[in-house]
């Protein structure tokens, strides 16, 4: 692949990478990082790259494999604030903004609990929201296999957030409704 056909087939999805190494480091600088080093190693692969059929699904893999590396090295991955900040502007009362960022706080961390594939498949259908299609081409899962992964993350992670928040009461069920 020549630098013309590479600025025309894969340049164009590094917006696309980004959001998506951002949401999933909870950092933008990381991702910036992350989204680089994908670049790199297109850049050094460009004579293999028109082997490829799905340009964007492969650099979709790369950017997620690289998110996992760089996760697994660090461990830990904090809410981020803009997440923080859009979440507290949809609530009106102290105690529902209050209310509102614990319980995103837990389900971030029970996102975050789930075992690899789960939460892939969950974020990048509900967050990135792709379609079942190109999950598949990301993810070299069937579209049932991946159905059934979203559904058991959902299920696993409303289960988890409910026994957490067990106090019996109707807003607290809405709540959890909403947020799942």
């Amino acid at each position: 692949m020549v630098a013309k056909n590479f600025k025309i087939n894969v340049l164009p999805v590094s917006k696309k990478l980004l959001r998506f190494a951002t949401h999933f480091l909870k950092d933008e600088d990381l991702a910036r990082d992350v989204v680089q080093d994908v670049f790199l190693k297109l850049w050094q692969k460009r004579d293999s790259l028109d082997e490829v059929e799905n340009i964007e699904a492969f650099t979709m893999r790369m950017t997620r494999n690289r998110c996992l590396d760089v996760i697994r090295a660090n461990k830990t991955v904090p809410i981020d604030a803009e997440t923080d900040r859009k979440l507290k502007e949809k609530t009106v009362d102290v105690h529902s903004k209050v209310e509102l960022s614990e319980s995103a706080g837990q389900i971030k961390r029970l996102i975050d609990k789930l075992p690899d594939l789960q939460r892939t498949v969950m974020q990048l259908r509900d967050i990135e929201q792709l379609s079942y299609d190109e999950i598949a081409e990301a993810t070299d899962l069937k579209v049932n296999a991946i159905r059934v992964n979203l559904s058991r993350a959902r299920k696993k992670v409303r289960d988890e957030f409910l026994k957490m928040n067990n106090d019996g009461n109707e807003r607290s069920k809405i709540f959890t409704a909403t947020l799942l």
